[in-house]
């Protein structure tokens, strides 16, 4: 995209240029937003932002019967707040059953294990630098036909706008009013309203598109049995239940798998090979393990622009993610939350690729169930997992290893 239409586009995103109704063209198509056009959508967007500053990053309900109100008095008014009614379990009693582990790495998968617990959920655990799973717990959740990605639909939304030159990490954009942020603080904070504003100015076509190349609505796996694919609509939503922006912000219509997710953000950690997944189920197929490329995705050169955000979701004192330092800070790690709601199910989701020294690897967390279960509890959950496999020295090198034993050896003598 040349620095005109480079240009235009920022230049719409600034003033909030899009139609209520959702486009499905590029946004070099988009016309010109006159100044009444424009003072009547930035009054609208600041009414969008009061909302989508108190829920950035939270969930949504999708089902209206979801919610009880109840009315409080004060100073002489009445005040309707609304708590969301859930009526699934965020726990479960055997989470490993049916697990074919025999392939994994025992280190990698009982770390798993340790960190979730008792909570309905799965942990899926690849090396980028392959597509190897080296441990997937709860494989029937894991392989399932997924679930709304929530906030980490933003991940391809910041990739395709970056590609489409809408943005950099540090460009500003008016939300409304005096009120302006960059993708780094969108991405940490998850700020809905900004993708709502990215989303629209794209278009559902664009948006589409970078999705599909980024493998969301086809299987991340390579001939994994059980694997169920998720589902990438070829229609936006209808411009009364948010279109394209809301697809964007929560990813509502969508259904993602965590192996779909998972395998994106080991592009971002390889340098942008988009890996088929491969689990092996014995150690005959751990002997023979060849990578398979699925394709090579054109995202090195925005990678650097997107990290910043998602390390700050994690190291930032207001990130999404901070609650997974509260468990381990050995190495960096760079993340998204996701949470919503659905029917009286609660989702959380976090996808991350730690930087440890022995090289990298990338997390889903996927939890379903009720109150408890949110992204922020599934960052937790991710630190402790790194943590477990931390204190079983599985990111020291060999050597570090066998100096650290010989020292201890020395030390009893």
């Amino acid at each position: 995209m040349g620095p005109r239409i480079a240009g235009l586009a920022i230049a719409l995103l600034m003033c909030f240029g899009v139609a209520r109704g959702d486009t499905t063209k590029p946004v070099t198509t988009h016309k010109k937003v006159s100044a009444t056009t424009s003072r009547r959508l930035a009054t609208r967007s600041r009414t969008r932002h009061a909302a989508s500053r108190s829920v950035a990053g939270s969930h949504k309900s999708t089902s209206a019967h979801s919610a009880v109100a109840v009315a409080s008095a004060r100073h002489g008014r009445r005040h309707a707040r609304y708590y969301e009614r859930f009526t699934a379990s965020s726990f479960a009693d055997d989470v490993t059953a049916g697990d074919v582990s025999a392939g994994e790495d025992p280190v990698v998968r009982a770390a798993a294990i340790e960190a979730l617990g008792n909570m309905n959920g799965t942990v899926v655990a690849i090396d980028p630098s392959s597509g190897r799973i080296l441990a997937m717990v709860n494989q029937k959740l894991a392989l399932s036909a997924g679930a709304e990605p929530c906030s980490t639909i933003k991940v391809s939304v910041a990739l395709a706008a970056l590609k489409e030159g809408l943005v950099k990490a540090d460009t500003p954009v008016n939300l409304g009013g005096h009120y302006s942020v960059d993708l780094t603080h969108a991405l940490a904070k998850s700020i809905n309203l900004y993708f709502e504003v990215l989303g629209r100015a794209m278009g559902f076509e664009r948006v589409k598109y970078y999705a599909n190349e980024f493998g969301l609505g086809e299987l991340a796996g390579y001939n994994i049995p059980g694997e169920h694919l998720g589902v990438y609509p070829d229609k936006a939503l209808p411009a009364a239940s948010g279109g394209v922006g809301r697809m964007c912000s929560f990813g509502e219509s969508i259904s993602m798998t965590p192996l779909q997710l998972g395998a994106l953000v080991s592009a971002i950690a390889n340098g942008g090979t988009l890996y088929y997944l491969q689990h092996p189920t014995t150690q005959a197929d751990v002997a023979d393990f060849q990578p398979k490329v699925k394709r090579l995705l054109d995202i090195k050169d925005v990678i650097p622009q997107i990290l910043p955000g998602m390390q700050g979701a994690v190291d930032f004192s207001n990130g999404t993610a901070r609650s997974l330092r509260t468990n381990f800070v050995q190495f960096p790690v760079f993340g998204k939350t996701g949470t919503c709601s659905d029917n009286g199910t609660r989702f959380g989701w976090f996808v991350s690729y730690g930087d440890a020294p022995t090289g990298r690897i990338v997390t889903v967390v996927f939890l379903e169930g009720g109150r408890p279960t949110f992204g922020p509890k599934a960052a937790e959950l991710t630190g402790e997992f790194y943590r477990a496999m931390y204190d079983h020295n599985y990111f020291q090198s060999k050597t570090d290893v066998t100096a650290s034993v010989g020292r201890s050896v020395g030390a009893d003598r």
